[in-house]
């Protein structure tokens, strides 16, 4: 059986806005799992509904020689200019980047045959659809980024619905004090130690975990590395590994173009390509006020967990781990990319290492601010006293994985 993602319904919705439905995301989240099933729900009532991936290089080939050929494998909709038939055609195309101008292909569809036909395509990296994109298609595309599972997906994969529920209620309701206690703390450490991929949710075996993680790092980063024309390859997965190691620390490219032996050009190319297929977001600081406030380096996290451990080959229980703090705080990025987008996000330093490790903006000039520690016995207000009179409209507050009289405040965020 086929299990639900959040993104879904929103999908789902979409079909009936003229726009086309764009799915982005990191190799192997499942993109192309969600547009089957949305695609066999859709076949179900609507006849004129049609699948076709662009893995088959036939296909490719003959929609590059031209764009009408996408109507060999789907009914030909009415130009709306010379027809009043208002029968509207659904294509669904799998990893539209490989086309060699998807721009131009969707731009030239959609001006063609407009309300009469609905495009959902999907695709692999955002760094492909970036530079291929020329035209910024504004109004005749709608994007949708697919992630790893969160982790209320994550208990819905693992047939717990039950306490995927008792996560609402203690989001819900801060006093809220859960009796499924030990039951969710279990699945939120496996969770924090193997990541949201669906294929190694889904394995309950831990060593075929590790081993799916691997073919992951070898085989679809690989597959990144080849088609954005990486010349250096172990250097990449080098500089992949040092940012591991650096989860929530902010990076010097300096000193990493130094300890990789790449020149500055090449370290930042490396450093867009990451982000561009999704494996890591550099958050930068958040600054207004004072003059000493660090104003260009930014913070480096992963957007899987798993991904990252496996990189550090590190997957022993957290409370013995001497990288928990850098765990706890990379899940509360992942947690806050979802309440928030991710320009609403970031952190704050000043040159003499003042430190707020989240500050998110809600409206203008006002917000939240967050500390994470492990344990909250750690968290002092008054450590933080100068971003608190400075910044007094972003209240500050501690999240941790262990506290004292509070069930598992990590997962109240």
């Amino acid at each position: 059986m086929i299990k639900d993602r959040d993104l879904y319904n929103q999908l789902y919705q979409h079909l009936d806005k003229k726009e086309y439905s764009i799915i982005i995301g990191a190799r192997q989240v499942g993109k192309t799992t969600l547009v089957q099933k949305l695609y066999s729900e859709l076949k179900k009532s609507f006849s004129d509904v049609y699948y076709i991936s662009l893995e088959n290089s036939k296909i490719l080939q003959e929609i590059n020689l031209d764009y009408e050929n996408l109507f060999h494998y789907a009914r030909h909709p009415e130009n709306p200019l010379v027809s009043q038939n208002r029968q509207r055609v659904v294509v669904f195309i799998d990893e539209i980047q490989y086309i060699e101008n998807p721009s131009n292909f969707l731009k030239y569809l959609f001006d063609t045959y407009q309300e009469n036909l609905k495009i959902i395509a999907t695709g692999s990296s955002a760094f492909y659809l970036d530079t291929k994109f020329t035209d910024s298609l504004a109004g005749r595309k709608r994007i949708f980024h697919l992630k790893s599972l969160n982790f209320p997906e994550f208990l819905s994969f693992k047939d717990a619905e039950e306490l995927r529920k008792e996560l609402n209620q203690i989001r819900e309701n801060d006093q809220y004090m859960s009796s499924f206690y030990n039951d969710l703390l279990f699945y939120f450490n496996e969770y924090l130690t193997y990541g949201g991929y669906p294929r190694i949710v889904l394995e309950n075996d831990i060593e075929e975990k590790k081993q799916y993680l691997e073919e992951l790092i070898n085989s679809f980063l690989k597959k990144d590395i080849y088609e954005s024309k990486i010349e250096h390859e172990q250097k990449f997965f080098n500089l992949c590994t040092l940012l591991a190691a650096q989860t929530g620390q902010i990076i010097n490219k300096s000193e990493l173009s130094n300890t990789l032996g790449l020149n500055r050009r090449t370290l930042e190319k490396y450093l867009y390509i990451l982000q561009k297929c999704f494996y890591v977001y550099l958050l930068p600081p958040f600054y207004q006020n004072l003059r000493k406030e660090i104003t260009k380096m930014p913070k480096i996290y992963f957007n899987d967990l798993g991904l990252r451990n496996k990189l550090l080959n590190r997957f022993h229980n957290i409370i013995n781990r001497e990288d928990k703090g850098q765990l706890i705080e990379n899940y509360i990025f992942i947690r806050l990319g979802e309440l928030y987008t991710k320009d609403q996000i970031r952190f704050w330093r000043t040159a003499d290492r003042n430190e707020v490790d989240f500050v998110v903006t809600e409206t203008y000039g006002a917000g939240k601010a967050y500390e994470t520690k492990f344990s909250d016995s750690g968290f002092r207000q008054s450590s933080n006293k100068i971003f608190q009179q400075v910044y007094p409209t972003y209240p500050l507050s501690c999240i941790s994985y262990i506290s004292r009289g509070k069930s598992i405040p990590i997962l109240k965020i």
